[in-house]
């Protein structure tokens, strides 16, 4: 589990000394780490009783071209590039501003997959 409360140090490097432990609703969730594959889903209930859909696989994304304003459905083929991490293109991860190479071009992700369950792109030109 994954606790996403307030830090213990202080940015000058000393403690806070809390008042309160931590609380259940401070718990957070493992990370979706959506791959290319055949589509696969989840459906989680969060805070106040509403759903987020976790994409675990994908393997089609809703790709726009902002030079036509067209909007197709293309097939994923592989991460290209990934800012956040150098690792998440080896292992093939899918992420919100991580550049994929669809059937339409090269591409890059708007959407966030954990959390959203679909990949949107927009077309690099």
């Amino acid at each position: 589990m994954q606790w996403q409360g307030r830090s213990v140090r202080k940015p000058s490097g000393g403690r806070y000394h809390t008042s309160q432990g931590k609380k259940r609703t401070e718990i957070g969730r493992a990370p979706a780490e959506t791959h290319i594959g055949e589509e696969r889903k989840r459906v989680i209930r969060t805070f106040g009783g509403n759903q987020k859909v976790r994409a675990l696989r994908l393997d089609y994304a809703t790709v726009s071209n902002p030079t036509t304003g067209e909007t197709r459905k293309a097939k994923i083929e592989a991460v290209e590039a990934n800012s956040a991490d150098p690792n998440f293109v080896r292992r093939k991860l899918l992420t919100k501003g991580a550049i994929i190479k669809t059937e339409m071009g090269s591409a890059r992700i708007v959407s966030r997959p954990g959390q959203d369950g679909v990949v949107n792109a927009v077309l690099l030109v």
